[in-house]
């Protein structure tokens, strides 16, 4: 089974993107399901979260999958605006596995959502140290917190990091384009 920990990539601090990185482990059933709902967006994100709660609650698993159904179920909630429940889940996976960059990524983007930014910040930076499958998205996400932190210079950094690590990414190009260096 591809079971997936999915990477939510911010719209300007307001809207969840596409979600893609993924953790490959063996199994299959419900968990499976719940990676393509994550993944794939094959039903709504409400309907997802129930099909992975039934993975978490009627399926033994490796803690590796287990920690990557929590991730999934908390993008589902993410994208049905239930940031407190996403945090939860994320919570929940990273004490079952805390070396999983994306958990730290989703987290990151859910602090967004709810403004708490210096706290996004910390969750963004260990899934840079943690060497997230979704770096782009990471720098992304970290250069829209600073932004609003008003470290104007080091959101300018992470945009430039994040188009580095995913060139023609027209989001960050936009991004990058608000911005006037000068050399004084």
């Amino acid at each position: 089974m591809k079971n997936a920990i999915c990477a939510a990539t911010l719209l300007l601090g307001l809207a969840a993107g596409t979600a893609n990185a993924q953790v490959v482990v063996l199994g299959g059933g419900i968990a499976e399901d719940c990676y393509e709902a994550a993944k794939f967006e094959t039903v709504s994100p409400r309907k997802g979260a129930e099909i992975c709660t039934r993975a978490i609650e009627l399926e033994a698993m490796k803690p590796s999958n287990r920690a990557a159904t929590f991730t999934n179920r908390g993008v589902l909630q993410m994208r049905a605006g239930l940031y407190e429940k996403a945090l939860s889940d994320y919570a929940t996976a990273k004490r079952i596995r805390p070396d999983t960059g994306e958990t730290y990524l989703n987290e990151g983007a859910a602090l967004i959502f709810l403004e708490r930014y210096d706290e996004a910040l910390q969750s963004l930076d260990q899934a840079i140290a943690l060497g997230s499958k979704d770096m782009h998205a990471a720098y992304y996400n970290r250069a829209l917190a600073r932004e609003k932190l008003d470290d104007v210079e080091g959101a300018y950094y992470d945009f430039r990091r994040a188009l580095e690590l995913k060139p023609d990414w027209e989001l960050a190009e936009w991004q990058l384009s608000r911005f006037e260096v000068s050399t004084n």
